[in-house]
């Protein structure tokens, strides 16, 4: 399985766990970071806005990615929240196998 950095945005900290919460509990992520206090600088509604934001980042596998988005998008507070997946290309193999391993089926 191949695994995937997925990099997020959130209006505040608290939607921001919101959202990782859900992720890890639900296995689509094996873990997500919360980065506070990022400005963000884009257009929206044809002007240039600022404002601070939460970042995200999740470690996944890339079969996991499409209910990702769809989890994320139903949390989120934006119509068009930010959910992009990156391929990791390298790492700790250790590491990449403990990403599989938590994002796999758990027997009851």
């Amino acid at each position: 399985m191949e695994c995937r950095w997925v990099y997020m945005t959130a209006e505040t900290r608290e939607e921001a766990e919101k959202i990782g919460k859900a992720l890890v509990e639900r296995r689509l992520a094996a873990c997500v970071n919360i980065i506070g206090n990022m400005t963000s600088m884009y257009w929206w509604e044809g002007e240039v806005q600022t404002g601070s934001e939460t970042v995200l980042i999740a470690k996944t596998v890339a079969a996991h990615v499409p209910a990702l988005v769809e989890a994320v998008k139903a949390e989120h507070s934006y119509s068009c929240p930010c959910v992009i997946a990156l391929p990791i290309l390298d790492g700790n193999p250790d590491f990449l196998d403990w990403i599989r391993s938590e994002t796999s089926p758990r027997e009851n």
